[in-house]
């Protein structure tokens, strides 16, 4: 798959491609039967499938810290759609250049740099400075340029629309297994493990540090994990939090793993967390002899959990 940073890093090989236009935050079910849809016209037309999206996301440009988590960074969703077979992400930057876009100069991105030759889009979909672009106004650009605009019908579970909210509000309840059927695989964390405090190593209990680069995290809490990355999957307790017992006033949260039975150096390695069950809710305990009690309960309650699946 081909990232294209940038309209002005749109070449020729990039030209001539069936299009589809979202943040795609979590690569999700739903994402992923635009995606196949996309994909199969593409290959029917002998050209690429091209995805559009924006960093930061709209909403992030608009509301800041208010902004909603997001279920994947942006190399985490790269991974997820080559997964899925996309074979170019156009990445614009959003700013006030972005915002302020008219109808038209979105056309024209479409039509003169693209050369699209299909486009599908949610049926509410909304462009330009203001949302003032509809899908009306696609279509009768379809018209008047020669490319055909498609709409996708809403993909549900239990009756209800899979959607990236919905996700995030799965995580926030713990309900792992229900989030784990609305994006269609386990959720998982991935990141680089870094020097922390070391405060786990002293209570006995060495932890990998990952760091999460967002000013919020979809989930919180204390969670059975399986590590991915280190030549094979091991189990683990995590903690996502601002680890309110040892740091004060922190704002970023942080993923904490201590993986059991496990001997070696993580330092600079690239891991995967998989979150399989929550324990519990992150809390701030008296002081470290009732973290370090917690934590050893934490452990014995997984190690518990992970011979019973076995």
């Amino acid at each position: 798959m081909r990232v294209i940073r940038g309209r002005h890093n749109i070449r020729e090989q990039d030209q001539g491609c069936v299009i589809t236009i979202g943040n795609f935050d979590g690569v999700h079910r739903g994402h992923q039967a635009i995606l196949k849809k996309v994909k199969q016209v593409a290959e029917d037309l002998g050209c690429p499938s091209l995805l559009i999206c924006f960093e930061p996301q709209p909403k992030e440009f608009f509301e800041a810290f208010q902004a909603p988590a997001r279920l994947t960074r942006f190399r985490e969703k790269v991974g997820q759609l080559m997964l899925a077979g996309l074979d170019r992400l156009l990445c614009l930057q959003f700013n006030a250049e972005t915002r302020d876009m008219s109808v038209q100069g979105f056309i024209d991105l479409l039509v003169k740099d693209l050369k699209v030759k299909a486009l599908f889009v949610g049926d509410d979909f909304k462009f330009g400075a203001d949302r003032k672009g509809d899908y009306p106004a696609l279509a009768a650009a379809g018209e008047a340029f020669g490319f055909t605009v498609g709409n996708f019908s809403t993909l549900t579970h239990d009756s209800e629309r899979i959607s990236s909210t919905r996700i995030r509000g799965c995580l926030a309840a713990g309900e792992i297994h229900q989030a784990e059927a609305l994006l269609g695989r386990p959720y998982a964390i991935s990141g680089r493990v870094v020097y922390g405090r070391q405060v786990g190593r002293t209570l006995g209990v060495p932890t990998a540090n990952i760091q999460l680069h967002r000013y919020k995290a979809p989930l919180s809490g204390v969670y059975l994990v399986k590590v991915l990355g280190l030549g094979q999957p091991y189990p683990g307790v995590a903690n996502v939090g601002v680890r309110p017992t040892v740091e004060s006033g922190a704002v970023k949260p942080i993923l904490e793993v201590h993986l059991l039975d496990f001997e070696g150096d993580l330092y600079g390695r690239q891991v995967d967390v998989v979150f399989i069950e929550k324990l519990r809710e992150e809390q701030k305990f008296s002081g470290l002899p009732a973290l370090k009690a917690a934590i050893h309960q934490d452990i014995e309650h997984a190690r518990q959990r992970f011979e019973q699946a076995q």
